[in-house]
Order: C-alpha cells, then sequence, then structure tokens
C-alpha cells in the first residue's frame, strides 16, 4: 500500500496591493522564506507512527488548482492544510478522490469544521492526531477505514510522543527543522488558533525526548539550525531550565517562541545565551493599552506587563537574543493611531526584528464566535482571507479602508530595507557591547 503525507502550505495574502508592496520589502520577503519552508511536523509526526508495512513518502505543494497535474500515484493520501489554503486543499482531495484514492484530511481548519471537511474526505482526524493514527492504519489495512477518527476533548501524553520521521526530508530543501517541546498554552488568547485547538492542556514533552529528536536531525544534516514549533517553551520554568541545559549539550543554534516573562528570569536568560539560542519570538500583540484589555480569556496577562515591555526587551537582548516582537493590528479599541503608535514602539524598544499581522478569526476561536454573533464578519465563508494579512471583519474604531491602508502604510514602514538594516545593526552592536 502507498500512501502520501502532502502539506500544503505556504505565505498567502489576498490584498492585491498589499501582495505587491509584499515582494519589495526585504524584512517582509525574510519572513515570508522562513515559514514558507518550514516543513509539515504533524505529518511527519503521523509518519514516524506508520508500519512498515505501509509504503510513504512526504510532499509539499505551495499551491493547486483542479487543473494541475497530481503530485503522483497513490493507494491513500493524507492531506494537512492551513485555513488561507483548505480550498486548495479540498479541490486535491477532490480529484484523487475521483481517481479512486482514498483520502484522509486533518488538521485545525478540519478540527475546527469537520462537517465541512467530511464532503471533500473519505474520513478526517479530528483532535491530536497520534491519539488515532495507529488505529486508523490497522484498519486502513484491514479494508476498514472509518469517516471519522474523533479524539477531540482527549489528550495525548507526550511522554509517549513518537520520533518524527526527519530521515524522509532532503535538508538542503529547508533553512531550518522543527521540533516541538510542549503543546497547548497556559494564556487563552481568544484569537489564538495554534495547537490549543487540538490540545484540551498545557503539556511538556520529557526533555530526552527533545534530545533524541535533535540528534536524528542531526544525524541527516551536519549544522541544523531549530526551530521550536511550540506556542510558549518558557511557560514552565522549571522545564525550560532543564530543556535548555539538554540543547546546549547538543550545539546546535535555535530559535523558538515564548512569552515576555522570560525577561524575568536572569538563570535562564544566561542559559539561553550560552545554549545557541538566537532569537525569541515573543508576542506583544500591542504597544498600548488601546487593544490589550480581554485578549486573554482568563486574565489581562499581558496588559499587566505593558509598562515593562522595552525594559523586557533590553534585557533580553543585552543577552546577545535577538527578539522578534509581534504585534497585532485592528483589535478592538484600536483606532487609527495604532499604527504610528506601533512604529514608535518599535523604534524606542530596540526591536531587532519585528512581525505584524491584522486580527483574523480563524473558524474555531472565540475571536470567530464573537465577530459572529456580533455580526462584524465581513462574510460568511472568507478562508481565503485567513492569511493574517487581510480584513475580514469589521473593526470597532475604525473603518475598513483604514484598517487595510493604515496596516499596508505600517509595513512598507517597518519592512523598507534601510530600517530592517538599522535594527538589526543596532542589536549587532548591542550584542558586541555585552561580550565585550
Amino acid at each position: 500500500m502507498k500512501l502520501a503525507f502532502i502539506a500544503m502550505s505556504g505565505l498567502r495574502v489576498e490584498d492585491a496591493e498589499l501582495a505587491k508592496l509584499g515582494l519589495t520589502l526585504p524584512g517582509f520577503i525574510e519572513r515570508r522564506e522562513v515559514i514558507a519552508s518550514l516543513p509539515s511536523l504533524g505529518l511527519l509526526t503521523l509518519a514516524g507512527m506508520t508500519p512498515k508495512s505501509i509504503q510513504y513518502c512526504y510532499i509539499e505543494l505551495h499551491s493547486f488548482d483542479p487543473g494541475q497535474e497530481l503530485p503522483g500515484e497513490f493507494d491513500v493520501v493524507a492531506i494537512s492544510s492551513f485555513t488561507a489554503q483548505i480550498d486548495e486543499a479540498y479541490s486535491l482531495a477532490d480529484c484523487y478522490r475521483a481517481k479512486g484514492t482514498k483520502v484522509i484530511l486533518g488538521g485545525l481548519h478540519v478540527t475546527a469544521l469537520p462537517s465541512e471537511a467530511q464532503a471533500h474526505a473519505d474520513c478526517i482526524v479530528l483532535g491530536e492526531g497520534e491519539l488515532s493514527w495507529p488505529k486508523l492504519c490497522n484498519d486502513l489495512l484491514n479494508g476498514n477505514l472509518q469517516p471519522r477518527y474523533d479524539m477531540r476533548g482527549t489528550s495525548f501524553n507526550l511522554a509517549n510522543a513518537p520520533m518524527p520521521s526527519f530521515s524522509i526530508l532532503d535538508p538542503s530543501r529547508y533553512n531550518r527543522l522543527t521540533v516541538q517541546t510542549q503543546r497547548g498554552c497556559p494564556l487563552r488568547c481568544e484569537f489564538c488558533a495554534s495547537s490549543i485547538r487540538l490540545s484540551p492542556t498545557f503539556k511538556v514533552k520529557p526533555v530526552e525526548l527533545v534530545v533524541r529528536e535533535i540528534q536524528a536531525i542531526k544525524e541527516i544534516w551536519e549544522a541544523p539550525f531549530i526551530e521550536l514549533a511550540d506556542d510558549n517553551s518558557f511557560a514552565n520554568k522549571r522545564h525550560a531550565r532543564r530543556l535548555v541545559q539538554a540543547i546546549a549539550k547538543e550545539q546546535v543554534k535555535w530559535f523558538t517562541e515564548t512569552d515576555v516573562s522570560v525577561a524575568d528570569d536572569p538563570e535562564l536568560l544566561n542559559m539561553l545565551a550560552d545554549s545557541g539560542c538566537r532569537q525569541l519570538l515573543i508576542g506583544f500583540e500591542a504597544p498600548t493599552a488601546n487593544g490589550l484589555a480581554g485578549i486573554e480569556l482568563k486574565t489581562d496577562w499581558k496588559l499587566k506587563r505593558l509598562d515593562r515591555y522595552q525594559e523586557s526587551i533590553h534585557r533580553i537582548q543585552s543577552c546577545g537574543i535577538s527578539v522578534n516582537g509581534c504585534f497585532v493590528l485592528g483589535l478592538d479599541g484600536q483606532d487609527e493611531r495604532i499604527f504610528e503608535e506601533t512604529i514608535e514602539f518599535v523604534a524606542n524598544s530596540g526591536l531587532s526584528e519585528v512581525q505584524v499581522t491584522l486580527q483574523t478569526p480563524f473558524p474555531g476561536t472565540e475571536l470567530f464566535q464573537r465577530l459572529k454573533k456580533e455580526e462584524r464578519l465581513l462574510e460568511e465563508r472568507f478562508w481565503q482571507k485567513c492569511t493574517l494579512f487581510d480584513v475580514n471583519f469589521e473593526p470597532s474604531d475604525m473603518t475598513v479602508n483604514a484598517l487595510k491602508s493604515g496596516f499596508r502604510m505600517l509595513m512598507e514602514e517597518l519592512y523598507a530595507d534601510p530600517v530592517t538594516k538599522r535594527r538589526k545593526r543596532n542589536f549587532l552592536k548591542q550584542a558586541r557591547g555585552t561580550a565585550n
């Protein structure tokens, strides 16, 4: 039996003006290329659980239309996609089914909208895939594939995490490979559409399993750059210390995402600097109080730390670790002043890198449900605009056009070549000063 794991991924922008602008901004192009080159760790993990009696391969597609040639002939295909490309994934699935190929669909979007996905698949996987895959493979081999494997609400124990099938990758195609060290996040942000939508609890993977995965990557790539595919790597500080100590021994360069509380832990910061950590991506979300209130459904944790944002950035970068600060535009309470406020904050904070996106109500999120109830969604079905760069809702304190034009202006200001180079230059000076 031949099975193909097919990942549909890439950066999408529907706004024609913004898409054209993005092609000319070095800072934006750099981040886009990083995102587009990451393999699907979810599919690689399922591949690592697949019995040897099934012959499998891994394929990446950045786009697909019905007139396009299929990427190969298989008995079964397992397809995963982001929301912005889900219609292309459905087209691919429909074309395979028309040829008699069994189609399995899974991932965040499928878990959020199972009835929609079911119409394009012989089988859908809901929730954490590791919980369903062994039974699914057994049923597949016995000709008894079920239409739905639903493990929503059930939590997979990461102590049983399988080894992802890194060996099927060609490392020359990637600038970094991913390893997951935890799943979920104790902060429950209204707009978050990450692993918290699959995992009902926040949990960490045993450090020895993380090290084993890094070592497996080193077997196929002599000097890899590792990206931790986590939502909040250092939410558990005790686990974080053990993790960083272990990674340091592997002598790799690496990057991860976490929250700003890492700046409150001098010991952990020093450990990070010595371990090969090159950058932390931190979601600040907003540079002012407008928009921060109410983002987290449990507590306004980030709002309470707003007055320490700049100090925190300085502490982290003074250790030689660059900070990629993330901001979400169009949050409720933000008016047109937010664009200049963001530019000013980035300049004053000394951030090495910056990532700006638009608030996006992904299906399955609390934000989607709230905006739908408030009748603020611009279209009933707008999956192709779930790109993080397209407006698909009515802002609370500005017009749709004001949000679009202000965001384009912000992109031009933050990602212009001289500005991007100046940020990096200033960080390098700061890092060298620390080294001296």
